[in-house]
């Protein structure tokens, strides 16, 4: 069953605002450590604010370790995390544009408060919004970054409810860890699907993916529009060809094989679904390149006013 509880109030901090040439909304930055005057650069131990591709602005993590990770504030995206080799295991798809205004296609895109398509945009709006920093710091050498995300005119126009999204982000020396935290700030219900659309360097022909046997599943293989309903029956899911599917109350764990070396533990709490992708010959340029594995909430979870929904998310190397 999802974990639901009641809403808290957040603490109060200040706030700075950081505009870059050619990034066409402002962005609230807030901090608890200290920043320069002019907003360029936003540091507290192992946590920087600079400028990404696009003018963006990116928060860098850094663990004493010597692994990092990259968030742009457009889309809450995790676009990069470097473990301590150097090797990056997120991949950013070349066709990914840094303008503001699409969202970014590669590392860990949000979908909320729809995933797929349906009665909104393709996987909702907040990947293709600004997100703010409402806390940093560091616990035991480790850089914990949170974003928040609430409903604006954008979001309204197209899904008419008040609400809240808190994504903590938490970078260790083999392992990246979020939160996130939906809470319904409106005076009526609302629904919503969500997932975090992952993607993963790898070598497709060497990819595998283990512990999904058993699992109900919903394949768009066949038919995108009308998906497949079946049951998983291999222990090690290759990728051959297009894949794309839903795999239904999914274990806490999934271990991918990158096909590149790196055997990466994909855990969870209460996302309760799981989904593969990778496009094949419809991404001839970089199919081979990555492999989507994504934790996800598909059917469609009520919130009551003030009640709030938390799911996590622990990506780790050995």
């Amino acid at each position: 069953m999802a974990s639901i509880s009641m809403a808290a109030s957040l603490p109060s901090l200040t706030n700075l605002k950081l505009h870059c040439p050619n990034y066409n909304r402002f962005t609230t930055v807030s901090m608890r450590a200290s920043a320069s005057i002019d907003g360029a650069a936003i540091s507290t131990q192992g946590i920087k604010l600079t400028e990404g591709l696009g003018n963006l602005p990116k928060v860098v993590l850094t663990s004493p370790h010597g692994s990092e990770a990259e968030v742009y504030l457009f889309g809450g995206c995790v676009t990069s995390w470097k473990i301590p080799n150097g090797k990056d295991l997120l991949f950013v798809r070349p066709d990914a544009v840094f303008n503001g205004q699409k969202p970014i296609s590669g590392g860990i895109p949000h979908c909320f408060p729809q995933f797929g398509p349906g009665e909104i945009q393709q996987h909702g709006f907040a990947r293709n919004m600004n997100w703010s920093v409402v806390d940093s710091e560091s616990i035991d050498g480790k850089p914990v970054l949170t974003l928040e995300l609430k409903d604006n005119p954008y979001s309204r126009a197209m899904w008419d409810y008040s609400f809240q999204a808190l994504y903590k982000i938490i970078l260790d020396s083999n392992s990246l860890s979020t939160e996130l935290t939906v809470t319904n700030t409106d005076k009526k219900a609302f629904s919503f699907s969500t997932a975090l659309h992952t993607y993963f360097r790898a070598l497709i022909n060497g990819v595998a993916v283990t512990g999904l046997k058993g699992c109900k599943t919903l394949s768009k293989e066949l038919d995108p529009k009308n998906p497949q309903e079946g049951t998983e029956e291999r222990d090690v899911v290759t990728f051959p060809g297009f894949v794309d599917c839903v795999y239904l109350d999914a274990p806490n764990e999934v271990l991918l094989d990158n096909g590149l070396g790196d055997k990466i533990s994909v855990k969870n709490t209460n996302w309760l679904d799981a989904v593969l992708w990778n496009p094949h010959l419809q991404m001839e340029a970089c199919y081979k390149d990555f492999v989507c594995v994504e934790n996800a909430k598909i059917t469609e979870l009520q919130l009551q006013p003030e009640q709030s929904w938390t799911a996590t998310q622990q990506l780790s190397v050995a």
